[in-house]
């Protein structure tokens, strides 16, 4: 099976794509492309998934570069590939040929681009790092390469979508803790729980920061079991692991 690649008009012309589980050698509960050297897949399957990805992309897979996710606002600028994936939940780089990557499994996958600075950067943004502003900070660092943000184009991959995060009211309380106007961002559901509008939120802090364009690709992990995994959708099932899903820009 040919991998399926999800693209954003609007970074065209710059190489990307959200790839989406199908076309992997991966089985069982990580069944399609699994990327995540950190699962419990066979090492051995997930090199033969990366290697498929980084050849769609046009480069070796030396130079699909990534990080420890780690759920923060950390941002690394990349000029090589790491020996060692660095701590952090965000890459930006301005070096045609890296491709810089990062995994998600219901968090969502933001790729940045300013084409005319020839920056690009990747972000794997969960409510904490949202919240804690990793997609301010990596405005911030592709800025202290020459990009603007006002002339950067974001778009937040699949992620989950309202209807399927529920959320408690210790979560809720955080975020109004912070803004009052953040409540816009929640809906009510059963008894005192609450769901929860990520790629809303996400979009909402992108635009506080001035960035040029910003869209969702309007597809949920949670709800489509064919196209992603989802970490929450594991849980449920209480099924032992998920697989990751990649998604990678380059220059």
């Amino acid at each position: 099976m040919t991998l399926e690649i999800l693209t954003s008009d609007t970074l065209a012309p710059v190489q990307h794509g959200f790839f989406t589980r199908r076309g992997g050698a991966s089985s069982g509960v990580f069944a399609g492309l699994n990327c995540g050297r950190g699962s419990s897949d066979q090492s051995d399957i997930v090199s033969i998934n990366r290697a498929r990805v980084a050849e769609a992309m046009g480069v070796g897979t030396e130079a699909l570069a990534g990080v420890h996710q780690v759920h923060s606002a950390s941002v690394v600028h990349l000029r090589e590939s790491p020996s060692e994936p660095p701590r952090a939940d965000a890459i930006v780089t301005d070096v045609p040929g890296l491709a810089i990557s990062v995994l998600t499994a219901d968090c969502a996958p933001v790729l940045f681009a300013d084409r005319d600075a020839g920056v690009v950067g990747a972000a794997h943004a969960g409510w904490r790092g949202g919240f804690d502003g990793v997609l301010e900070a990596t405005l911030e660092t592709m800025q202290s390469l020459g990009a603007r943000p006002e002339r950067t184009t974001a778009v937040i991959g699949p992620t989950i979508s309202q209807r399927a995060y529920e959320v408690g009211p210790e979560f809720f309380e955080t975020f109004l803790d912070e803004d009052r106007d953040n409540a816009r961002f929640f809906a009510g559901g059963a008894g005192d729980r609450m769901q929860f509008d990520l790629p809303a939120f996400l979009l909402h802090r992108l635009r506080a920061a001035g960035i040029g364009e910003a869209e969702w690709t309007r597809h949920c992990t949670y709800s489509d079991e064919e196209r992603f995994y989802s970490y929450r959708r594991s849980v449920h099932r209480k099924e032992a692991d998920y697989g990751r899903l990649i998604a990678a820009i380059r220059l």
